[in-house]
């Protein structure tokens, strides 16, 4: 198991100065990205699951204890303004709640029947996706998570990085980045935190971008709820369309700021309403292949 193995490259750590702990910290993190890199298909698999229910009105829960659960909120709460969805659409759940996102409550994880309760709450159902994250793959709380999402029908991903973990084979997808041995040992937040978070930014940016939440590489559902991304909205229209300022404020002022709307306004020469039927037609998915 990946918490109790010793790093060979790191047992000296502690008699190095600060950049040669520095140096020691940063080799190891050369190997995250390698190490994800290997999961590339099941993450892309993954990623097709989230969408599949997210488009028949499912939500996505992570679930995890520690810094497994903290990164799954983390992302959770990232969703909303980096995508404009609501904030019921993506949630993370933590083994102790909300003051186990500042504090200690590492024995939380231990509670299986706690995971049922908290997925029970949130009245979790076969449209739903739950992803649970642990490095170990082992968590009590993580297994529990799996076992009543399968009993409910909801479709269930593991997120682990310890191939011999009671996850790896027990789930409907796993992804498993083995990123081997921590610098200090049992140090999952370090190495395997860095993967995890990784795969979370994948899961939840390739998920959305297949949403049509992103056109080209732009944050079309950004909401102008303050000034500063209403000129966020006019720089995402202006980079979309090439269009000039006059132009784009005066469709903007037509649409309320909506970014996707005012690309399709201008790209296709029309009104608010052929806009939003144009839209409609296409799923609400609006790319450069279609304008």
């Amino acid at each position: 198991m990946l918490t109790k193995e010793r790093n060979q490259d790191t047992l000296d750590i502690d008699k190095l100065d600060s950049l040669g702990i520095i140096n020691k910290i940063n080799n190891e993190d050369k190997k995250v990205a390698l190490a994800v890199e290997k999961e590339k298909k099941n993450i892309a698999q993954a990623v097709d699951l989230i969408v599949n229910s997210l488009k028949n009105d499912g939500r996505l829960f992570y679930v995890g204890s520690g810094t497994s659960g903290k990164l799954g909120v983390m992302d959770a709460s990232e969703c909303p303004p980096t995508f404009g969805v609501k904030d019921s659409l993506v949630q993370g759940i933590i083994s102790g709640g909300e003051e186990a996102l500042s504090g200690w409550l590492e024995g939380t994880e231990d509670d299986q029947e706690l995971a049922v309760n908290d997925l029970k709450e949130k009245n979790l159902t076969e449209q739903d996706v739950v992803v649970a994250i642990t490095a170990s793959g082992n968590t009590p709380y993580a297994i529990a998570a799996i076992e009543y999402a399968k009993q409910i029908g909801a479709t269930n991903i593991a997120l682990i990085c310890n191939p011999e973990g009671e996850l790896k084979n027990n789930c409907e997808q796993c992804i498993c980045v083995d990123v081997g041995p921590e610098v200090i040992m049992g140090s999952t937040r370090m190495k395997a935190g860095t993967a995890q978070k990784m795969v979370l930014n994948m899961l939840s940016t390739a998920s959305m971008i297949k949403l049509g939440k992103v056109y080209s590489n732009l944050m079309i559902n950004v909401q102008p709820i303050n000034k500063k991304l209403k000129r966020r909205v006019e720089k995402i229209v202006q980079l979309a369309t090439d269009a000039d300022e006059e132009s784009i404020l005066e469709v903007l002022e037509k649409c309320d700021y909506d970014a996707k709307l005012a690309i399709v306004m201008i790209e296709k020469e029309c009104g608010v309403q052929e806009a939003k039927k144009f839209i409609k037609e296409k799923n609400g998915i609006i790319n450069q292949s279609v304008l």
